[in-house]
C-alpha cells in the first residue's frame, strides 16, 4: 500500500495515526506531497483522485481510497486489531456520529479560516477573509460542545480511543495556526489531551 500525505497536514496525519495505532507503518510506503508547489494537482494524481486532495491510499489491486473517514473505515475493517471505528452497529454509528460532529465542527471551520484567511493557496482559489474570520469563530465555539462531551466520557466518542479522538486531536494541533487553542476555559480537552498525546501513535503521526 502506499498513502499519499502531505507534512503535518491533518486528515493524512489521522491516517498515519490509525496505522501507528495498528502496528501498521511498516507496511505501508508514505509519499510525501508539496501542496503549495501543487504536486497533488498533477494529472497522474487527478486521474486516480479527482477531488485532488491528500491523503489517498493506493493498494496493491491498484484501486484507490481518498478521505481519511474512508481510509480509515477500510483499514479498520481489513485490520480490525485494535478496534477503532466500532463493533456493534449501535456503536459503528455513535463513532461514526462524533467523528462527523468533529470535522464538521472543527476540523473543516479550521481548514477554511487558515486557507481564507492566509491566502495559502490563493493561486488556486480566492481567499474571502471574513469567511475565514466567521470559520474561526464557529471553530472557537464548537470547542465548548466538545468541553461538554469529554466532561461526561472519557474520549470523544465514549469510554474508549477511537477515530473520532483522533480526528479531533489533528483537528485541535491544527487549529494553532489560526491561533485557536485550548486554554482554562477547557479542562476536561485538556485532560484528554494530554491523555491522547502520551500515546506512542501520536508522536508517529508526525513523520
Amino acid at each position: 500500500m502506499k498513502l499519499y500525505s502531505a507534512s503535518k497536514a491533518p486528515s493524512p496525519r489521522r491516517v498515519v495515526m490509525l496505522l501507528a495505532e495498528k502496528s501498521l507503518l511498516d507496511q505501508v510506503e508514505i509519499v510525501s506531497l508539496d501542496l503549495a508547489a501543487g504536486d497533488n494537482l498533477r494529472d497522474e494524481f487527478v486521474q486516480q483522485n479527482p477531488m485532488a486532495k491528500v491523503p489517498m491510499l493506493a493498494l496493491s489491486s491498484g484501486e484507490c481510497l481518498s478521505e481519511a473517514g474512508a481510509i480509515n473505515r477500510y483499514l479498520d475493517q481489513c485490520y480490525p486489531e485494535p478496534n477503532l471505528c466500532g463493533v456493534s452497529p449501535l456503536e459503528q454509528a455513535h463513532i461514526d456520529m462524533w467523528d462527523r460532529h468533529v470535522e464538521i465542527g472543527l476540523l473543516y471551520p479550521v481548514g477554511m479560516a487558515f486557507q481564507h484567511g492566509s491566502g495559502f493557496f490563493k493561486d488556486r482559489m480566492t481567499p474571502v477573509p471574513a469567511w475565514g474570520q466567521e470559520c474561526a469563530r464557529s471553530a472557537v465555539a464548537f470547542l465548548q460542545v466538545l468541553e461538554q462531551q469529554l466532561a461526561r466520557h472519557a474520549y470523544v466518542a465514549g469510554e474508549r480511543f477511537t477515530v473520532a479522538d483522533i480526528t479531533a486531536l489533528c483537528a485541535l494541533d491544527f487549529a494553532k495556526v489560526i491561533q485557536v487553542r485550548i486554554d482554562d476555559r477547557h479542562p476536561s480537552i485538556q485532560r484528554w489531551y494530554a491523555e491522547c498525546q502520551a500515546r506512542p501513535s501520536y508522536a508517529a503521526s508526525w513523520q
